[in-house]
């Protein structure tokens, strides 16, 4: 607790700022929340179960720098079958960038791919203070982020709307 202060939002609120446990846990938080936003924007049944599962598995990481690892290799290919899945479906060949637009599903999850981004690059930086974190973490949080990116493509193309391509004027892909 701060002193001075009554009020206390999170526990660990207050812990040393070098740490950044608490800033993962508040990442992984911020991704849970937006993928509740994107689950309200959804009608499709199922894959509104998929997103809950999905925000769950990411509550599950959220404990995972200060306790133990609660996330499994299972759980993490379970998400690969679907990432997979939409590979397959929106014909993706990953040697296009596409301006993050389209739907509001579909530019909620481009919202969410870049929290997935800014939460494995906060894990390297808590690793690179001499922490260990477990390689699993970081396979999900880069799964997580191709999921929606590939989940943006798959809804912009059930509602008929087409991806605008990004070239940039430094990098050249073929």
């Amino acid at each position: 607790m701060k002193e001075g202060t009554i009020f206390c939002a999170y526990s660990f609120m207050y812990d040393d700022p070098e740490d950044l446990k608490t800033d993962y846990e508040f990442c992984t938080d911020e991704i849970a929340c937006h993928i509740g936003l994107l689950k309200a924007h959804v009608t499709d049944r199922e894959l509104k179960d998929e997103l809950t599962k999905v925000a769950t598995l990411v509550y599950h990481m959220n404990s995972s720098l200060r306790v133990k690892t609660a996330v499994s290799r299972d759980e993490l290919n379970w998400l690969h079958e679907i990432s997979l899945k939409y590979h397959e479906e929106t014909n993706h060949n990953y040697l296009r960038f596409v301006l993050p637009q389209g739907t509001v599903s579909a530019t909620l999850s481009h919202v969410i791919r870049n929290k997935c981004l800014k939460l494995a690059r906060l894990m390297h930086r808590y690793e690179s203070k001499g922490n260990k974190v477990d390689p699993l973490l970081y396979d999900f949080a880069n799964l997580l982020s191709d999921y929606f990116f590939l989940l943006a493509l798959k809804i912009n193309a059930q509602e008929n709307v087409e991806e605008i391509d990004f070239i940039s004027k430094n990098y050249k892909f073929k």
